[in-house]
């Protein structure tokens, strides 16, 4: 059983999207945040790897061909911005400073948490785009000499959390202009924290859409910079 499932092309995207199924299926039953699919979906695949003694690389033989639909998914994201464009005009000096002020919150968190913990360059370049999409955040820790395969995991970890405490979040803060929380969820929690976004309202989800993209060329500028800190 164990050789016929590592020799089928199809065993990584086969389990991959029925436990994401399953993912979805437990929150539309239960309604609680922590069903998250992309959460429920991990550890279903986890589990079931471990069970079954199959190694990574033969999962990951068949699942890297769900990696095709990341790129042109993220940039979908730009049609719930388009519909919310004369609202971007009105107000882009501060989606502007909210982005930036959320992308330099992450990066100095990191620097002031990296320096606490005496953590390894290559920890902290790991750590540096955690905030931003995979698509581009991979491609960061690359070049500064981080671990890519860790920053993925980062990238997932703080997508998921934004996915699910970002509403609560906003209400204990009190955030309630629908900008700005739009801007914050996307700064922090890139595609992830979007689909949550677009759940809360359609400004939310624009804005946020935006946040993707702006953060994602704020953090390739200025990453340089942080990774020359430590």
């Amino acid at each position: 059983m164990k050789e016929i499932l590592c020799q089928s092309a199809f065993f990584g995207v086969a389990i991959s999207l029925a436990s994401y199924g399953l993912g979805m299926w437990m929150k539309s039953r239960w309604k609680l945040a922590v069903f998250n699919p992309l959460l429920v979906s991990t550890v279903v695949v986890i589990a079931a790897l471990a069970v079954l003694r199959i190694d990574y690389d033969s999962y990951y033989e068949g699942a890297h061909y769900l990696n095709y639909f990341l790129t042109p998914s993220t940039v979908c994201l730009a049609i719930p911005l388009y519909e919310e464009l004369q609202l971007l005009r009105k107000n882009w000096r501060a989606v502007l400073a909210g982005v930036a002020s959320g992308v330099l919150a992450s990066m100095t968190t990191v620097f002031l948490l990296c320096r606490l913990f005496r953590m390894d360059h290559a920890v902290y370049a790991t750590l540096l785009p955690k905030s931003i999409t995979t698509a581009i955040g991979v491609g960061v820790a690359e070049e500064l000499g981080g671990l890519p395969t860790i920053t993925a995991a980062a990238i997932i970890v703080t997508g998921i959390f934004g996915n699910v405490a970002a509403e609560g979040i906003c209400r204990l803060f009190r955030i309630r202009e629908s900008v700005a929380r739009g801007i914050a969820i996307g700064s922090a929690s890139h595609a992830m924290g979007t689909a949550k976004a677009m759940e809360m309202g359609e400004v939310e989800g624009a804005m946020s859409s935006l946040s993707i993209v702006v953060s994602g060329l704020l953090t390739v500028l200025c990453a340089p910079v942080f990774a020359g800190m430590l």
